[in-house]
């Protein structure tokens, strides 16, 4: 049954937001784990094609759902549930900011590396599965691609710590207080029925 917006909030985040959440976490942290991987390969290396192509479409797939979620966001905005009023004011702060910043990265980042393919002079170009390339709409340009490069990698560094932190949070919270008021990961179960409680 399709879940419709209403005015009343919830206590777990609606069904498409949790299974979007732990796609989007898997495949952020697999892309991350492979571009340490494969930028530590040999150039002659026969498995390094295979690792940057899909490094490059999954990337791309990252940054589609990325928008899917901030559509879900807007969808669902009246049924979010709110920051745990347990919570004291500096960790509701901690906890929006890295949201935001989360949110932005995986924005970014992918944008980052697509400008870096479509500006490298020796590129293969930027495969997305049922197309055979994405346009490149940069110039080729070794020295914008070393620029473009650097703020890839740093972006997913910044994105990796983001993500440790939103980990240690929840890790935290559900440690001391499972089952209390600031024990937010079963709003994010992706297999709980969307009325039920988050006790």
């Amino acid at each position: 049954m399709t879940e419709t917006p209403t005015t009343e909030r919830g206590i777990i985040y609606p069904r498409p937001m949790r299974l979007l959440h732990w796609a989007r976490a898997m495949l952020i942290l697999a892309l991350i784990a492979t571009g340490f991987y494969m930028t530590g390969l040999a150039e002659d290396d026969a498995s390094a094609g295979f690792f940057y192509a899909n490094h490059k479409q999954f990337g791309i797939l990252v940054w589609l759902l990325a928008l899917v979620h901030l559509a879900l966001r807007s969808r669902y905005r009246s049924l979010l549930p709110d920051a745990p009023c347990a919570l004291r004011g500096w960790e509701k702060w901690l906890s929006h900011a890295t949201h935001r910043l989360m949110i932005a990265l995986t924005l970014l980042t992918p944008v980052l590396g697509y400008a870096m393919s479509s500006s490298f002079t020796q590129s293969d170009g930027v495969p997305f599965f049922f197309l055979s390339h994405v346009p490149e709409i940069l110039p080729k340009n070794d020295a914008a691609f070393a620029v473009f490069q650097a703020l890839h990698k740093y972006s997913a560094y910044l994105l990796l710590a983001c993500v440790g932190l939103h980990v240690a949070g929840t890790a935290k919270h559900r440690l001391q207080d499972k089952g209390g008021t600031t024990d937010v990961l079963p709003r994010m179960w992706p297999n709980r029925p969307s009325g039920s409680s988050a006790r």
